[in-house]
């Protein structure tokens, strides 16, 4: 299989995924308990292998079944998302982290998107640019 470029944007917000979770636990250890911090990372870690799994299923579906994209998407989402369940229902049902945290950690992916976004808008000089 040929080695297709990342977008520079999908390289960065990458990135920024395990930076951002990196501060995020590296602060809780800090201010909170380990469990919490744990929490953190844990929730963090699942939520960016889910993002890579994503991007990953994306870019197969659409270079080699594009004739059945929608079908084959749909099942590896439920394959992603059967995965995830067992996995978060695992870590909370035998109480190994503080459930906070792990709701912060799975949040890693959705606020660095957000922030990726308004940096990129906030560099925008004119109202055409940012069309």
């Amino acid at each position: 299989m040929n080695r297709i470029e990342k977008d520079p944007l999908q390289k960065r917000i990458e990135i920024t995924n395990w930076l951002l979770l990196a501060a995020l636990a590296a602060g809780s250890l800090f201010l909170r308990s380990s469990r919490f911090s744990l929490g953190i990372l844990l929730g963090g870690v699942i939520s960016i292998i889910n993002f890579h799994w994503l991007y990953r299923n994306l870019l197969k579906v659409f270079t080699e079944y594009l004739n059945r994209a929608h079908s084959a998407m749909m099942v590896r989402y439920y394959l992603r998302l059967a995965v995830t369940a067992i996995l978060l229902f695992i870590i909370i049902s035998r109480d190994i982290v503080d459930v906070i945290g792990l709701v912060i950690g799975l949040s890693v992916v959705v606020l660095n998107i957000v922030l990726a976004t308004l940096i990129s808008l906030s560099r925008k000089n004119h109202v055409e640019e940012v069309r």
